[in-house]
Formats: C-alpha cells, sequence, structure tokens
C-alpha cells in the first residue's frame, strides 16, 4: 500500500461462539452497517457453522463489501458469548477471522477483545453434581 492512499477506517466486529461466527464491519461510531457476513451463510451443514473454515469465508466477504465501499482499515472488537452463563473465549472461527480479513487487503489497527464479563449480579444456575474432574 502506497503512502499517498488515504486510510479509512471502520470497526470489524467479530462475534466467534462455538456455534457460529459472525463479521459485521460498521463505520466508526458503530451505527452504520458496511457490510456483513456470518459461518452460516458459508456452508450448509450447521455443524460447520463455527469452524475456522466458515469464518475465514465470510470474513472474506464481509472484507469485500468493505473494499467496495471505500473502507480500507479497521480496527477489530472481538467479542465471545461472555456474560453470565456463557464461555468468555471466543469460538474457534475469531483467528481464522482476523487472519483472514488482513490477507483480504484490509490494514489492521487495534485489536481488542469486548467480551462482557459479569461483576457480581444473578446467581449462577444449578450447581454442578458429583464427582466432576
Amino acid at each position: 500500500m502506497d503512502r499517498q492512499q488515504q486510510l479509512r477506517w471502520g470497526l470489524a466486529h467479530i462475534y466467534a461462539s462455538y456455534n457460529n461466527t459472525i463479521i459485521h464491519i460498521t463505520d466508526l461510531s458503530g451505527s452504520e452497517t458496511i457490510s456483513k457476513g456470518s459461518g452460516g451463510m458459508m456452508v450448509k451443514a450447521h455443524r460447520l457453522e463455527s469452524s475456522p473454515t466458515a469464518a475465514m469465508g465470510a470474513a472474506k466477504r464481509a472484507a469485500e463489501g468493505a473494499l467496495e465501499k471505500g473502507i480500507n482499515a479497521v480496527h477489530i472488537r472481538i467479542r465471545a458469548p461472555g456474560g453470565h452463563e456463557g464461555p468468555t473465549q471466543p469460538g474457534p472461527g475469531a483467528q481464522a477471522a482476523v487472519r483472514s480479513l488482513s490477507r483480504a487487503g484490509l490494514r489492521i489497527g487495534v485489536i481488542e477483545d469486548v467480551t462482557k464479563l459479569p461483576h457480581g449480579g444473578c446467581r449462577k444456575s444449578h450447581a454442578r453434581r458429583g464427582r466432576r474432574v
């Protein structure tokens, strides 16, 4: 990328659970959708929606849409389900999606984790019983 080319920034929101991966590219305010893609748009079988391969395809589709609209650099926000009961680690598609956005020609700025974490709040659902190792 030559120095004269002006960088136009966007935000890439990557939601990576163990069931699906969703890539949503917005403007810097986060209010205007520029393009999006998900693992479910790429594969037929439900069990493959969260796979790295589906995430790569979804990220590629989202990146192409962003490049068409003039966005050539993104800050990345990765989110896992998190919260009260969900896992706080992103699913298997997160790494693949970031790599694919980079390969598609987008400049990568800041990568941050925006997973929701509980602080106090509700009691967890039923306690596990028996011997858990």
